[in-house]
């Protein structure tokens, strides 16, 4: 009962820090470490190594190896997985294969005079974009330059369309995404299998939701704001204004390259052949800087600009996989000092089974979500209680995380301080909270599909 309060305490204290704006990483790295030295007085029979370290001798060494355990082990693994990414999806932005791949997608879309029906489907589009592109700020603000203009020009409000930007990555959805592949991981599963077979299904029904809900919401939301729907006259589009020369039409196809080949050499078709995530990111970046060569024929200036793909890998190395060995910190901490057991234990006498559980941890993730704005920092420092208290039950993983994971995505979009809404909001015009407003049906909707699926499904 006691390192169930004290980790009680210690978590409110977290939240209560990263809503006043402390660094979340510095907070979370900090608790995990408190959490773990209070561990040696509370519950000195539970052991506060990392995995199969061996002891440095000291009691309070062994806490700061930990963290070494964790960065040495997140690094090698997941941390290089996802630093590719971003690295890929970094020179993928630079190379203008990313706006390529933006203006094929929606341009059919353009075609339309239903404002209401573009903006829905608007929705479902930018969700799928961001399989490809996994920056949910890195997206909006593509279509903020691209699509958003085209909504407004059709008679949508500025409102609207900023919402439904703001909702378009609100599905962590394939192998690009660094909480898919933690999901994965901490499931023990193939990332493409846990794509493929778990998130896909269930993302599928979500999207269905939200874009129903976001048609709702948005013709609801500009009634009541007395918004009169009337096209506007064509004005130059933004994303042309500033005489940039765009990329080869092709180049909408190097995006999807790494996710191709990814699920092609899986245990979903060709198991006979094994590619790694981070090997299908360096091949299609090296492709992209295949057709750099060809295109400019500049080798100085090509093999320069594929410097971006290391910058952005040294960006998810600072923001992503430092946040994830932080977060696994705390969760240790967490778990060390008896907090998991003692929620469990009460689960299992209350009569809990793991349908209940996985409500509780999915409106924890929720809370965390929404008060600091991040769907990453909240899945990290939670997600990896999730095997122990499935198993506790005797449930897979995946059934409790794949509703974790895809919750915490979807509740940051109910967030007034995350930094897209943020974004969106001064691109419609209007307040924060006013963007919540709108986004909240189509994310409520969202959230409760993906609890329901997840748990059918998983």
């Amino acid at each position: 009962m006691l390192g169930f309060l004290i980790g009680l305490v210690v978590t409110i204290v977290v939240a209560w820090l990263i809503i006043k704006k402390y660094q979340s990483h510095t907070v979370l790295l900090l608790a995990g470490l408190l959490l773990l030295a209070l561990t040696l007085v509370v519950a000195p029979e539970s052991s506060i190594l990392f995995k199969k370290a061996k002891s440095t001798g000291l009691s309070l060494f062994d806490i700061f190896d930990y963290v070494r355990g964790s960065l040495a082990y997140r690094a090698a693994g997941l941390g290089m997985i996802i630093m590719a990414a971003g690295g890929f999806a970094k020179y993928m932005d630079h190379i203008g294969a990313t706006d390529a791949m933006v203006d094929v997608a929606i341009r059919p879309l353009k075609l339309l005079n239903a404002p209401y029906v573009v903006l829905a489907l608007g929705y479902a589009v930018g969700q799928v974009l961001n399989i490809f592109i996994p920056s949910a700020a890195g997206l909006a603000m593509l279509l903020l330059v691209t699509f958003y203009p085209t909504l407004v020009r059709l008679g949508v409000s500025r409102a609207a369309a900023a919402a439904m930007i703001g909702t378009t990555a609100v599905l962590d959805l394939g192998p690009a995404s660094g909480a898919s592949n933690l999901a994965a991981k901490t499931a023990e599963l193939d990332v493409a299998v846990y794509f493929a077979q778990h998130q896909l299904p269930v993302g599928i029904a979500a999207i269905i939701v939200i874009s129903i809900l976001t048609y709702v919401s948005a013709r609801y939301f500009d009634k009541k704001e007395g918004h009169v729907v009337e096209a506007e006259a064509h004005d130059v589009d933004p994303a042309k204004a500033d005489g940039k020369k765009s990329a080869p039409a092709f180049y909408a196809l190097l995006p999807m390259l790494p996710l191709a080949l990814i699920l092609v050499f899986s245990k979903l078709l060709i198991s006979s052949v094994k590619l790694d995530v981070v090997t299908a990111m360096l091949i299609g970046a090296l492709v992209g800087l295949v057709c750099e060569t060809i295109r400019h024929r500049n080798g100085k200036a090509v093999t320069k600009g594929f410097m971006a793909f290391f910058d952005g890998m040294g960006q998810m190395f600072a923001r992503i996989v430092s946040l994830i060995v932080c977060a696994e910190v705390f969760a240790a901490g967490l778990t060390t000092i008896g907090m998991v057991d003692f929620l469990i234990n009460a689960a299992q006498g209350s009569g809990f089974g793991v349908t209940a559980m996985t409500i509780v941890m999915c409106a924890m993730v929720t809370v965390i979500a929404v008060i600091t704005g991040s769907g990453n920092a909240a899945f990290f420092s939670f997600g990896h209680l999730a095997p122990n208290i499935a198993s506790s039950f005797g449930a897979a993983s995946v059934s409790m995380l794949l509703p974790m994971q895809l919750t915490a995505g979807l509740a940051r979009s109910m967030s007034p301080v995350a930094g897209v809404i943020i974004a969106v909001s001064d691109a419609g015009q209007c307040s924060p909270i006013d963007i919540v407003r709108r986004t909240a049906l189509p994310v409520a909707g969202g959230i409760l599909t993906v609890v329901l699926f997840g748990i059918i499904f998983a």
